[in-house]
């Protein structure tokens, strides 16, 4: 099993405080044969519209989903408003960490919960994992 696994981040070691759609950038991760290794830092180009739209606008989901093309798992601390729109693209995964590394330790150790949130083709639900 093969998947993309984007961590939103601010400096590359640390996920980002604030809501995933928040990033700075999105760290990209091929995970595979219980190995990982980083295959692209992404810019978040963000919703370059009215900074006073509300969090859970339409608009911010799409540009979000937009900058993640071609990933499978969308990887943060906190998810906003928009997360029922982004479980239509993405397996979307809470982790109660404040690091990448231990935030990729933790999704080897749930790989298989993963896949089966993937595989869903409705109803996905996201999924809450602490190291």
């Amino acid at each position: 099993m093969k998947f993309l696994i984007a961590f939103g981040t601010d400096d590359g070691k640390n996920l980002n405080n604030d809501h995933v759609g928040m990033a700075q950038y999105y760290y990209v991760y091929e995970f595979s044969n219980d190995r990982e290794r980083l295959v692209e830092k992404r810019e978040n180009t963000r919703f370059e519209g009215d900074e006073t739209m509300k969090h859970g606008d339409p608009e911010k989901a799409r540009a979000t989903s937009s900058a993640l093309e071609g990933v499978d798992v969308l990887v943060g601390r906190k998810f906003g408003p928009n997360l029922p729109r982004l479980l239509g693209k993405f397996v979307c995964v809470l982790v109660r960490t404040s690091t990448i590394a231990t935030a990729i330790e933790a999704i080897h150790n749930n790989m298989d919960r993963i896949a089966e949130e993937k595989n869903k083709e409705e109803g996905r639900k996201h999924i809450v994992l602490k190291p």
